[in-house]
């Protein structure tokens, strides 16, 4: 649901208040792929960098049903991995939007594998990845507010703004 007019009793936060508010139930992406040999090492265990590759399409996604705009990524950070995926493993990434600021947009991925001969589902991979959207003119633009409709959205937002102000914090020493 769009909220048009942006109603005062809703929990609207972050990005331009010119622009109708979303919320994230709007932009989640689920998304499933076989894993297949050429995506993984001679053990039989996909690569890492193919995993955050689809990290990064999954997140991507999302932020763009949010933004209505093409984005680039500008983080990737907590990126985890807790668990092999193994060549014949479904994958399922689901994304969702956490937080957003004036023209950017912080995406939560939590990867499972599914071993589809016995059923087993394996939590593998968990990131948090940063998208800012663009003009037709390959500058950032003001991206929608984010809707906060339930508790987890909340804490996600919470927890969102404080990963945020570390990335802030780290490019400021950086830039000295």
């Amino acid at each position: 649901m769009t909220n048009e007019g942006n109603d005062s009793s809703l929990d609207i936060r972050g990005g331009d208040p010119k622009l109708p508010a979303k919320c994230a139930s709007e932009s989640k992406v689920e998304m499933s792929q076989q894993m297949m040999p050429s995506d993984a090492n001679p053990l039989g265990n996909v690569h890492g960098g193919h995993v955050m590759k689809l990290i990064d399409e999954a997140g991507g996604l999302a932020a763009m049903r949010h933004a209505r705009r093409p984005v680039v990524t500008v983080a990737m950070d907590s990126i985890t991995f807790l668990s092999p995926v193994r060549v014949g493993h479904l994958v399922t990434l689901r994304a969702s939007v956490n937080w957003v600021g004036r023209s950017s947009i912080e995406v939560g991925i939590r990867v499972e594998a599914e071993n589809p001969v016995t059923g087993e589902i394996t939590h593998t991979n968990s990131a948090f990845a940063v998208f800012v959207a663009m003009d037709d003119y390959d500058r950032p633009c003001p991206v929608p507010p984010l809707i906060l409709e339930t508790e987890e959205d909340r804490r996600r937002w919470a927890e969102a703004e404080e990963r945020q102000q570390l990335r802030l914090q780290r490019s400021k020493r950086k830039i000295k």
